[in-house]
């Protein structure tokens, strides 16, 4: 099959993901809606497409965010948890090759791709053993729940036709996280799972804080934009708390706008209080059959009220009710050593009785290979 790759609008770009193409290809990430680029304002973005010869209609999507090297009109080219294609398929080369040749008439020194293709899976079981093993470290040091077929041979392939694996320590890769926990929402058989199968999935303790959050009068709501900035307030103080950066309110104000303008139910900010106090509050996405948790708060004080376990609750029933097939609970690390700080995360998230996936990662395609080079030592000198 010959294909071809140009650019393609907005407008084509979303059809895409709301055909029953899309829906075989995969659900999208959110980070490859063409909205995504809207909201990384210091990337210059560009929706792609596939075709065949005199097709109308594009076979796959892609949404490519570009990077400037300081004074030179070159460029990092970012797919972030993308391309679209079809990754099953043998034969990748016939959609990453014209894919590169395109980019490389943008101006791009390299490529950077996300396959969203599941190699490995672990049981929320098989991570709680390991956490509590002397002998395991990382999660790779357990043997899978199930291995896919199809995300061995997207890293054979990509291995065969020049692509570099970018690894980072504990999973996360330059940008995306390699491992992530999901919640499936449908049985084996693809039928929607009810709230009670999904509750009784949990851990005793996670199904005990819920309970208790219901009890003490938890009040968890939904909203929009205009419960942004109370979000933020709360955002900060868990910021300082935790120690990480955080991003300004204007971020999340021009993720909504973006978002929401797609699809009016693209993004919702969900917000838990007890007695008037606002407890925890997160931000979810959908697209499709595929719901995330994308950021959240939560406050010091009442934590007893259990207002993160309440608002989690909320956010699943939601994605549930929405026709999800997946609450993506987003990036874990791959330690397993009870002793390191990442561990509390990832038994948090163990506890709702999900599944640890784990992705090909990020790979990166050189096209001019001494810019590359250069980009490469950049990268290493500010880590």
């Amino acid at each position: 099959m010959s294909l071809t790759v140009r650019p393609i609008s907005a407008a084509e770009h979303l059809a895409f993901l709301r055909s029953d193409e899309a829906a075989s290809s995969g659900s999208a990430s959110f980070l490859q809606t063409p909205a995504w680029g809207q909201v990384k304002t210091e990337w210059r973005s560009e929706s792609i497409g596939w075709f065949t010869a005199n097709a109308a209609e594009p076979l796959g999507v892609g949404l490519v965010l570009y990077r400037q090297i300081p004074r030179l009109k070159r460029y990092l080219a970012y797919l972030p948890e993308g391309p679209l294609i079809p990754w099953g398929e043998e034969g990748l080369a016939n959609w990453l090759d014209p894919m590169a040749e395109h980019l490389r008439g943008r101006g791009a020194f390299g490529v950077r791709i996300g396959p969203a293709v599941a190699t490995r899976r672990w049981s929320a079981a098989q991570v709680k053993e390991g956490i509590a093993s002397p002998e395991v470290r990382r999660l790779t040091d357990v043997p899978p729940l199930t291995r896919s077929r199809e995300g061995a041979n997207v890293v054979s392939q990509l291995t065969e036709l020049g692509w570099r694996p970018q690894l980072a320590e504990g999973g996360f890769a330059a940008g995306q996280p390699q491992y992530n926990f999901w919640i499936p929402l449908v049985d084996d058989q693809g039928e929607p799972r009810t709230e009670e199968q999904v509750l009784a999935g949990m851990n005793q303790l996670w199904r005990r804080n819920v309970r208790k959050a219901e009890r003490v009068g938890v009040e968890v709501t939904v909203g929009g934009r205009a419960d942004l900035a109370e979000f933020h307030r709360l955002y900060l103080h868990t910021a300082e708390r935790d120690h990480f950066t955080p991003r300004p309110l204007g971020y999340f104000e021009t993720m909504h706008d973006a978002l929401s303008a797609e699809e009016p139910d693209r993004i919702t900010v969900f917000s838990a209080r007890h007695e008037g106090d606002l407890v925890a509050a997160t931000i979810a996405i959908r697209v499709g059959g595929h719901a995330w948790y994308s950021y959240g708060a939560s406050s010091t004080e009442k934590r007893e009220v259990r207002g993160s376990n309440a608002v989690q609750w909320a956010m699943i029933r939601a994605a549930l009710a929405a026709g999800a097939r997946v609450y993506d609970l987003r990036g874990i690390t791959d330690t397993l050593d009870a002793e390191d700080p990442h561990v509390g995360l990832i038994q948090f998230k163990v506890g709702t009785g999900g599944e640890a996936v784990e992705y090909p990662g990020e790979w990166d395609l050189p096209l001019n290979k001494l810019l590359y080079r250069g980009f490469e030592l950049y990268l290493k000198r500010r880590r």
